[in-house]
């Protein structure tokens, strides 16, 4: 199972299913991507997944694809 940078498994990410995923069979890797913003974070701060960053979670989640409530759950930062 393909993890990606936001933390969900590619084959149950949206894009992913339809088809519309910027990396293709792929998914999603930190790196420069004008298509993901959440990619091109984690690859400026040298994380895997956003889950090891120290700033996570943050306003990028707010967009999407997870909940904030659930992220901030996730962190700790929210019982």
């Amino acid at each position: 199972m393909r993890i990606g940078v936001c933390g969900i498994a590619c084959e149950k990410c949206p894009k992913m299913t339809r088809g519309e995923c910027p990396n293709g069979d792929a998914g999603c890797t930190p790196r420069d991507n004008r298509f993901c913003k959440i990619s091109t974070c984690g690859f400026n701060k040298g994380v895997r997944l956003c889950f090891e960053c120290s700033e996570f979670p943050c306003e990028l989640f707010r967009e999407g694809p997870i909940s904030y409530g659930f992220c901030q759950y996730l962190s700790g930062s929210k019982a």
